[in-house]
Formats: C-alpha cells, structure tokens, sequence
C-alpha cells in the first residue's frame, strides 16, 4: 500500500502544467435523463470557469437527451453519443478516460449541485487522490441512511470492510478524484459491472488518500429511475456484489504494488 500518492505520481498543482490548460472535469453518463439533464447542468455550469470541461458520454438514449444537452449551446460541454448501451459502469469509464482536466468530478444526469461544490471538492483534491462527499435529498434537504461522518476519513482498513460489506456511504455522484489516479483506476476490470463508486473508493482507501467532505455539497434527486435500488435486493445479488468488491480490492492492491515498484525501480 502506498501511504503518499502524491510522491509517486509527481503531478503539481500549477496551470501551466495542467493537460491542455483545462481544470475541472465534470464527467457525466447520461441515459434517457432528457426530464432533468437540463436542470443539472444548469447547476454545474454555473460553478464551473471558462476553461473547464463537461464530458457527457450517452450510453444510447432513446430519448431526447442529447439533443437537449446539445441545445444548451455551452462551449465548456462535449457530447459523445454511442450507438450502443453498455451499462452505466462503462459510460462513466469513458467519460473519465475522456477527460483532459486534472481535477474530475463525477454527476449524475438528474441531482442538482449546490454553490460552492467545485471550489469545496477541489480543496480536497489539492492534498488527497480522491473526494467524497455528503448530499441531501431534492426537494426534502432530508440526510439520506449513508450519511458520512468526517471523523472516518482516515479510517481507511475500517472503511475497506464497510464497503465490501456494504455499509458505506460512497456515492459516485458525491465523488471527485485528481488525475493521477486513473493510473489505478483505469481501466476498470470486465467484472465490475455495477459500483464504479466503491471502486473508486477502494483505490481511495487503499492509497490512504481519501477527503471527506462532511456539508452536503449536492441535492439527489430521488425517483423511481435511480441506478442504485430503492428495494432491498435479493441475497444472491447481495452475495454476488460482496465477491465482485473482494476481487475489486485484490486486483487494485496489486495495481498499486505494480505501480508502486515501478517507481522505486
């Protein structure tokens, strides 16, 4: 395990180094979202400079949201519209593969972010790999069950076994990382097909490098369309995601040793 990402990913902070002079990244996955995608953009637009970027990539919609995002007319957004759906995991993939910012925010198609999410997330970012943070419900600004305390950000083994237990309150639509860390991340392995989020904080957690960001800095949108499920699942599915993150973490821990002795070689 790697205590000090930074050392050995040997990125800095300063404009001029940054890939094609891009900041913020904001990489979304759209499918069939045209009832709110004009809303959450709206929102994040409103938070991002004149030179950052959003990466939408559309898993096939049927619907008419790339067209209503390319309405929108906004220089900082790029559309990548596939011809065939292959699940939301892949969609995100793509969309931070895409990017060219140093600091990548992940969005959901239908919340809406609140002032002050960029500058509060990147923050973080400028000292840890990855970010997460808390949210409240739309139209409710009820906390959701997955509430994060601060106090466990550093908790990195107990948060390990909370996430494959299933207990933690990592939300990819909370969740932010630097682009050092796709050199873990990426590519994500053919089994993930479900929770790019806890993957994202397994290599979080794994390096020692995870923020938290206790203040909500998004509304979700809660409605009966959401990838993550409302019902409890059956116990074979529950089962089958536990074995999906235990081989998540053993493939990330072997990537950070690789990556790790190559450094020091």
């Amino acid at each position: 395990m790697v205590s000090h990402p930074r050392r050995w990913y040997g990125r800095t902070d300063e404009r001029t180094n940054l890939p094609d002079g891009i900041r913020v990244s904001v990489c979304m996955a759209t499918y069939n979202g045209a009832t709110y995608i004009r809303e959450q953009l709206d929102s994040i637009l409103s938070e991002l400079d004149i030179d950052d970027e959003v990466v939408v990539v559309d898993d096939a919609s049927t619907d008419g949201t790339v067209n209503i995002v390319r309405a929108i007319g906004d220089r900082r957004i790029r559309v990548f519209d596939r011809a065939e759906n292959l699940g939301y995991v892949r969609t995100f993939e793509e969309s931070l593969l895409r990017s060219r910012g140093e600091y990548l925010l992940l969005s959901d198609q239908d919340d809406v972010w609140l002032p002050g999410r960029v500058g509060t997330m990147l923050d973080v970012l400028r000292t840890e790999t990855v970010v997460a943070s808390n949210m409240v419900i739309l139209g409710t600004g009820e906390r959701p069950n997955w509430w994060m305390p601060a106090r466990t950000a550093r908790q990195w083994y107990r948060n390990l076994l909370r996430i494959v237990a299933g207990v933690s309150g990592y939300y990819g639509c909370g969740m932010g990382l630097r682009r050092d860390a796709l050199r873990v991340l990426t590519p994500f392995p053919a089994f993930l097909t479900e929770s790019h989020d806890l993957w994202m904080a397994l290599g979080g957690n794994l390096l020692h490098s995870v923020g938290l960001v206790e203040a909500p800095t998004l509304q979700r949108r809660v409605h009966g369309e959401n990838v993550t499920p409302l019902r409890p699942r059956s116990v074979g599915k529950v089962l089958a995601a536990r074995i999906m993150l235990l081989r998540a973490l053993f493939v990330l821990a072997r990537r950070i040793r690789r990556l790790r002795s190559v450094q020091t070689s």
